[in-house]
Formats: C-alpha cells, structure tokens, sequence
C-alpha cells in the first residue's frame, strides 16, 4: 500500500518546482516524478546496473533487488526459503567469513540489512562513496561465492523458525496468514513471505534443496545493482563488470500458477478476545502496471474514501465513534493482488454496521458521485507527497528498489506517476465497479466468538 507524506500541498509543489528547474539542466527530466537521469547498463550475463547521481557529499546508497520472493516457492514443502537466505546470505564465504564481512563493512561507515516481500529481496547499505569498490567487492563475493555448513543451516533455519513464532504471536500476523489462504486457493500468494509453519519446521530437513535454491535464484538474471549518490555511472559500470562479470547466469525459471476467477465471497475468522474486534474485507485487484490508469485510480479512490481525512473515516472514527481505526489500499505486486479494507471495532456488534457504511461509500464511487475538486486535491497530495520523500540517496534508492522489483525497470517510477494526473472520475468509477464486487470479496474477521458474525 502506498502510504501519503503529510506535508502541505503548498510545500510540496515548491519541492517540485525547485526540483523541475533543477531538472531543466536534463533534457527529457522535467515530465519526471524523480527530476535525477536514471542510467542503466546491462551486463553479458543479464545482471541489470542501475546509477542515480544525486547531491550526497560522500555518501552512496547501494543495494541489490532479488527479484525471488514467496511467489517463486511454487514447490509443496520448501516455502519460506527466500526469506530465509535474507538471513543466510550473511553468514559468509571462503574469502570473507561472517565476522571478516562484518569488519570490512565497518570500515566503510555503512551497516548492511535486508528484507523479503512476497516479489523479492532487497539487499541494501549506505556508506562512504569512496569505499565504493569494496562494498561490489564484499557483495559480489557473497552473492557468487555464499557458502554454509549443513550445521549453520540448521542453525539458521532455527532463528527462522523462532522469527516466524514470535511474529505467529500476533493475531494479526494470524489473520493476515488466514486471509491469504483464504483469498489464493493456487497462486503462491496463499502464503506469507514467512512461509507455512509446517515447513519451516522442516527446514532444518532442507539443507540440499537450500543449496539449490540458491543455485536456481542468486543469479545475474534475477537481480539488480542498483547505487544512488555520489557516484558516476561510469564508476558504477566499470566496478559492475569489474566484480560481477564473471558472474554465471543461470537457467532456471520458475513457473508460478495462475489464480482461477473468484467466484464467491469466502470468509475467515481467528477467535481471539485479547484484542479489540477486527474487520478486513479483500478484494482481488491488478497486477502493478505503469501503463494501466487501474493503479493509479485505486491509489486515488483508497486516499478519498479510506484516508483518516475521509467521510467514512470522520464518521466513523469521529462522530459515531465505532471504530478504532480504518483504513485501505492495494497491494503493489507483479500477479495480481488485494485491495484491502480494515477496521479495528469499538465494539464487535457493529461489525455488520461498518461493513454496510463501508459498502455505500464504495458504492458513491460506483455511481460517479465524486467530488472534482477533492480528486484533484488528491492527485496533488498523493503525486507531490511523494515527491517531498525524495530528498536522500537511501530514500530514492528505496523507492527505486520498489519498482524494480515490480517491473525490472526502475523507469516504472516515471511512468506510473505521470498516470496519477490523468486519473478521472470515470476512472475511479471504472475501478470501483470492476474490482468491488462480492464474488471478489474475502472478508477476514477476529472476534472472541467462535464463529465469525458476517458468515
């Protein structure tokens, strides 16, 4: 879900306009949602390089996008394992133990981390711009020579398994796993990036079919390099082909299974009375696309009936004070994905209530009766909101990494944002009517009832 920079609009079209002049130095710029030249370069082996020069005195941002995430684990038994090498790719190699890639990285003043959604992982550190080469050296060794004992991988299959129990504590992280399997009957999005339980109890069992995992995925094809700040292209290119040319390209392509047409609204319930009353209603959306207005258009239609700003939320939160909380959006993701509405309950018996008031309002959109002057308020807050975020390497190279995961191409970030000022209301209506319809709908609920109220 994309998430709105609360700044004022005023601030934030100076933030452009500066930008925009700025950006009149680069021709072909000034359309441009992020006003700094994008340079890609391929490698022979496909490894795709990416440089963003920008204003950061000393400092770079780099980062390497694994496009592998719980999509790929199309296998029965072996979810949870992308997730799973963000924790196993820094335990070493013959060059660089653990605590040897721990003291180089040290040295360069940055602090590496990474993290798993259901497309990809993300590999990332800022550090001394001039220590540029030796953070290619330590990432390419690892990422081309990562290599484990059978006993540290089950050492790490452990801390996984504690992870995921610690997070399982939660019944949010609960129901998000119920809503999931509720919601995907085949694609892999049935599961959470942590994977299913019974698997990640077998992990330790898992040390050979690990080593072909990343035989399969640690390869050029599947990921980027990607460097944002104080650096040149052509420094970025010619330390990419110096550290990661020899890099072999792989062959294996996972086929991941196409959802079928829901055809029904299904349910889910967790029966908890430890927390307040929880409502969320799914429905089947798009796959990102920077080409189609359906993205842009539901990022508008979440902001103007969803946002704290919103009727549905002054009345409900506000003025009748039934909920907590409620709050909407849709998932970007490469297959398509949910649109999810959520509602944290005052009391659970006006569960069926909210769902209704959350029905009408939806349905407002689906007639047309949207007001001009709030859509277009909406397409600057949401456009130039984020604009105002793009004022450091790591943030730009954040949302860089985002789109590269999506699309593969971090020029995706110009061409969806150039949509949002097309969006209409015919638009929105269009959505609306296409994606909200019952037999889209999953609705996942806690309560400390048995059964679930709306079923």
């Amino acid at each position: 879900m994309k998430t709105i920079t609360k700044y004022t609009l005023a601030a934030c079209v100076l933030l452009v306009l500066c930008a925009m002049s700025s950006a009149n130095a680069n021709p072909g710029q000034t359309d441009k949602i992020l006003p700094y030249p994008i340079y890609q370069h391929k490698l022979a082996n496909g490894l795709n390089v990416v440089t963003v020069p920008f204003d950061s005195p000393g400092l770079a941002a780099f980062h390497i996008v694994t496009r592998v995430g719980a999509r790929n684990e199309v296998e029965p038994g072996v979810t949870g394992f992308a997730h799973f090498f963000e924790h196993m790719m820094f335990r070493g190699t013959d060059k660089y133990s653990k605590e040897e890639y721990s003291a180089a990285l040290k040295s360069t003043g940055a602090a590496a981390n990474a993290n798993t959604t259901q497309d990809r992982t993300d590999y990332h550190m800022t550090g001394n711009a001039d220590k540029l080469e030796l953070m290619f050296e330590l990432e390419s060794d690892r990422f081309m020579n990562l290599n484990y004992s059978e006993h540290e991988f089950k050492t790490e299959a452990g801390a996984v398994k504690g992870e995921y129990t610690k997070n399982f504590a939660s019944p949010y992280s609960q129901i998000n796993e119920k809503r999931a399997e509720t919601a995907f009957t085949t694609h892999t999005y049935s599961h959470t990036t942590m994977g299913y339980f019974k698997d990640i109890v077998d992990m330790p069992n898992q040390y050979e079919y690990s080593m072909k995992f990343f035989d399969r995925y640690y390869r050029p094809e599947y990921n980027t390099v990607l460097v944002v700040g104080d650096v040149t292209p052509e420094k970025v290119n010619a330390l990419a082909e110096k550290y990661f040319g020899a890099w072999e390209r792989g062959s294996y392509e996972s086929v991941v299974p196409v959802e079928p047409e829901q055809t029904e609204t299904r349910y889910t319930h967790l029966q908890n009375g430890t927390i307040p009353a929880y409502l969320s209603m799914s429905y089947k959306g798009p796959a990102f696309s920077d080409t189609a207005i359906d993205m842009p258009a539901l990022d508008v239609l979440a902001s103007i009936v969803f946002s704290d700003t919103s009727d549905l939320s002054k009345k409900l939160v506000i003025e009748e004070q039934k909920v907590r909380f409620i709050g909407g959006g849709a998932y970007d993701s490469r297959d398509p994905n949910l649109f999810t509405i959520q509602a944290s309950m005052v009391e659970k018996e006006d569960m069926a209530y909210v769902m209704k008031e959350i029905e009408k309002a939806i349905a407002k959109v689906q007639s047309g009766d949207v007001d001009k002057d709030l859509l277009e308020r909406t397409k600057s807050n949401l456009k130039y909101g984020f604009a105002m975020g793009m004022d450091t390497a790591d943030a730009i190279a954040g949302s860089l990494a985002h789109y590269i995961q999506l699309t593969g191409d971090p020029e995706s970030i110009n061409r969806l944002y150039s949509l949002y000022d097309k969006v209409t209301v015919e638009d929105l209506k269009m959505v609306a009517n296409k994606y909200f319809k019952p037999e889209r709908l999953t609705i996942a609920t806690i309560s400390e009832d048995e059964q679930g109220a709306l079923k």
